[in-house]
């Protein structure tokens, strides 16, 4: 008699048949990911140290998590590559109290286009020379604000402002002010995001002496100090060589006001747009090769015209918190249809209106438990909104048991979701936690419907 477990010898015959091969389970892509991601199970996604799943339950959904790690590396990974550059950072594609403190902490300066974000800024503890103002159409109290509160370099866009500026600076007061110009060159990576042509409302124009006329006006104001020439040229930029054509355009510009008025400019400010990836395999700006051939580029135009090499400016934003940023979903519900099968979650549009505005592509991955047996299919992630438009995601793989109750993690949400976010339908907008070294804490609140009501004050 055989017991359990005991070895035995088998009899004579055919060989047993051999076991099934087992599927490996695929590793993975975690490209786009902030680099404190793991995923220790399938389906246990973990950034930061912490478990989407549980930043899920503990806050609810829809909910931003930003990676604290990944926002510092990403400023010092900026400072090691413009070492004699000032870095600013673009608080337009998010800004918060907390996110203030990093910034100003890893040594960056701070780029405004409103006395709301300036205000938050230096009420927070930040530097208000470190500070630069700008925006094609600034209010009297912009204006006010960054006088009030010392700001240290005011962009001027458009000739109305140079007057305006001048009589609220006073005839006893001093502002350091730049000047942004349109150098005439097509980049961005979606027609409403390329600013650094013509035919648009930002800035002034070199090809036909607009902006020249300007700056002359700005010399006979006393109290404005021209510092130097600014430019953006648009954004989710993933070439080098518009930001190449541009330094050869602003240096011909400044060897042009060197030659009219004696001018020479300490400062040249050369703007942001540096594209990221943003799903797997696509392309994102060479940080390193922008930083050696724009200075490159630099020197050589500025040792042509016999000019001082300008010192020079930049102004990364969505390349600093785009990646390090994920937006969490719960799945309410999944249609099939004829020709496509629709994942509908818990936010959408007024949380993120990119996909709306600019057709920006996401890669969202199940988490929170692991993957069925079932292929991946084709679906399309759309919002809870009630336009046509609210897709998150159009086309992209996912497991085909996705079902009611499941969440879903979209990486590259740090930039221009919460900072664009609305209260489309009385929504509210989400929260955002912060991930670092295991911990989980809370930046910024959900808004709730008591929120939107205290607004409401009339019958």
């Amino acid at each position: 008699m055989t017991t359990l477990h005991e070895p035995t010898t088998p009899a004579a015959g055919p060989a047993p048949a051999a076991a099934p091969a087992t599927v490996p389970t695929p590793t993975p892509d975690l490209t786009v990911w902030p680099a404190t991601t793991t995923e220790p199970r399938p389906g246990d996604l973990r950034v930061g140290g912490v478990p989407l799943a549980e930043v899920a339950d503990r806050f609810g959904t829809p909910a931003y998590v930003l990676d604290e790690a990944e926002v510092r590396h990403r400023c010092r990974t900026y400072r090691d590559a413009f070492p004699d550059a000032d870095v600013l950072y673009a608080a337009k594609a998010f800004l918060c109290r907390a996110m203030a403190r990093w910034v100003d902490e890893e040594g960056l300066g701070l780029d405004v286009c409103s006395a709301g974000e300036l205000e938050l800024a230096v009420t927070t503890g930040f530097p208000p020379e470190r500070i630069v103002l700008h925006g094609n159409a600034k209010s009297p109290r912009d204006l006010d604000t960054a006088l009030r509160l010392g700001v240290g370099r005011i962009v001027i866009d458009s000739p109305a402002e140079i007057a305006r500026l001048a009589a609220a600076v006073g005839p006893d007061g001093h502002q350091k002010v730049m000047v942004r110009v349109v150098p005439g060159v097509s980049a961005g990576g979606h027609e409403k995001i390329r600013t650094g042509t013509d035919d648009q409302k930002f800035g002034l124009p070199i090809a036909d002496g607009y902006a020249q006329h300007a700056i002359a006006r700005i010399l006979d104001q006393p109290q404005l100090h021209l510092t130097g020439l600014h430019c953006h040229l648009g954004s989710q930029i993933t070439s080098v060589k518009p930001y190449l054509v541009a330094v050869r355009r602003l240096v011909g510009l400044m060897s042009r006001l060197y030659e009219q008025h004696g001018l020479v400019l300490p400062e040249l400010d050369l703007g942001g747009g540096h594209g990221i990836a943003y799903r797997p395999g696509e392309e994102a700006l060479d940080l390193t090769a922008l930083a050696r051939r724009v200075r490159a580029e630099l020197t050589e135009a500025c040792a042509a015209a016999g000019l001082p090499v300008p010192r020079l400016i930049i102004e990364p934003g969505r390349a600093v918190v785009g990646p390090a940023g994920i937006a969490l979903y719960r799945v309410l519900a999944v249609k099939h249809t004829p020709e496509k099968v629709f994942v509908a979650v818990d936010g959408g549009m007024s949380d993120n209106p990119r996909p709306a505005l600019y057709g920006v592509r996401y890669a969202p991955r199940l988490i929170g438990r692991r993957p069925g047996t079932a292929e991946p299919a084709r679906m399309t992630v759309v919002g809870r909104h009630c336009e046509a438009g609210d897709v998150l995601a159009a086309d992209v793989e996912l497991p085909a048991d996705i079902r009611p109750g499941d969440l879903l993690a979209v990486p590259v949400a740090g930039a221009y979701h919460l900072s664009m976010a609305s209260a489309y339908n009385l929504v509210g907008r989400p929260p955002l936690i912060a991930v670092r070294d295991g911990l989980a804490r809370l930046l910024v609140r959900r808004e709730s419907l008591a929120d939107l009501r205290s607004r409401d004050v009339g019958l």
